[in-house]
């Protein structure tokens, strides 16, 4: 009955299910290309439906782009890989990119697919334009190393927060920058905004995923820093016990005011795109980070299970952004309902 009450999404939900059923009967027909597509489905059915909406040739680059950085982070994730393991293959990730026989069994469900058939990620990368392989490998060689760096390093500093964050999201933001230059269509945005771009929608997810990255099997995942949360409890995982729901609430509300800090980075990184469908590719994550910290605020749900944006609400944001107008509107609706929030228990 959710989406009944708020009859401004249902038809959302509707054009976002057409674009769903859509792009799966254009799933191209070359094995390599069909893998990667439908793995692209499997493994981020946002993403892909944003990725459609670019141009062929800059599409394809950032469809392998993305899987190939998802692999490296099922490496990352997977805590079963003994670290004298791991690290050597985070570190040379890069290089295996351009071997077609190169496969490493690893991860759950579609990421071991994913890693099973990574061939098939090679086998496409090494179709694309020169520009946007050398975009590519010169990410995953730095995100690779710097992924290792924090396998043997804990999150300890604000400073390591940021800089884990940048390894991990930032780079993001500058590789796609980078194949944005490469497709002729963008000027080359300025590393800094490249930065905030990934930072803020990665920093987001760091928080909401507290419940998530805490209960993990065999070990736990901690990114959010010490430094912070230390202020507040003797040990992270004390905050997903209900009689420490005010300190944990507070260290929360720390980290949301700390992911905003990046949103005037963002707008001004948005109001520079000059092709619409980049635009809209870029500008849809940024408004779901915006309006998930919203949620996330003074919200002991995040350490109960899991909050995010619902799908009706989504599917809107998806259909109705179009402009910078449209981000200004987002962006502020949502911090109207952030600032709501700020004196309630």
């Amino acid at each position: 009955m959710g989406a009944l009450s708020r009859p401004e999404e249902v038809m959302a939900l509707v054009k976002l299910r057409v674009a769903a059923g859509q792009i799966k009967r254009q799933i191209p027909p070359e094995e390599h290309w069909g893998f990667a597509y439908s793995m692209l489905q499997k493994v981020s059915r946002s993403f892909a439906l944003v990725i459609q909406q670019l141009g062929p040739e800059l599409r394809n680059a950032v469809c392998i782009f993305y899987l190939v950085l998802r692999a490296l982070d099922t490496v990352e994730d997977d805590t079963s890989i003994p670290t004298e393991v791991k690290v050597p293959i985070l570190q040379e990730f890069y290089r295996h990119i351009y071997n077609r026989d190169w496969h490493y069994s690893c991860g759950t469900n579609n990421y071991k697919v994913l890693m099973d058939k990574f061939h098939h990620v090679s086998t496409a990368f090494l179709e694309l334009g020169e520009g946007y392989q050398k975009a590519i490998e010169e990410i995953t060689r730095r995100m690779g190393a710097g992924m290792a760096k924090f396998i043997c390093k804990e999150v300890e500093t604000v400073d390591d927060y940021e800089e884990y964050c940048h390894y991990v999201a930032g780079l993001v933001g500058y590789g796609l920058s980078r194949l944005f230059y490469a497709a002729g269509t963008e000027d080359l945005a300025p590393d800094s905004l490249s930065n905030s771009m990934g930072l803020f929608l990665q920093k987001t997810n760091i928080i909401r995923d507290y419940l998530e990255d805490i209960n993990e099997i065999p070990k736990s995942r901690m990114f959010w820093p010490r430094e912070t949360w230390s202020k507040y409890a003797d040990k992270l995982e004390d905050f997903k016990y209900e009689e420490n729901s005010e300190k944990a609430v507070q260290c929360l509300n720390d980290l949301v005011t700390n992911a905003l800090i990046h949103a005037e980075d963002c707008l001004q990184y948005m109001s520079a795109l000059k092709d619409h469908a980049i635009f809209r590719f870029c500008s849809i994550p940024q408004i779901m980070a915006i309006g998930t910290c919203a949620l996330c605020y003074n919200n002991v749900n995040v350490f109960r299970g899991v909050v995010k944006m619902r799908r009706g609400l989504t599917a809107r944001v998806i259909d109705e952004t179009n402009s910078m107008s449209d981000v200004y509107t987002a962006f502020y609706e949502f911090s109207l309902l952030l600032e709501s929030k700020k004196y309630k228990k």
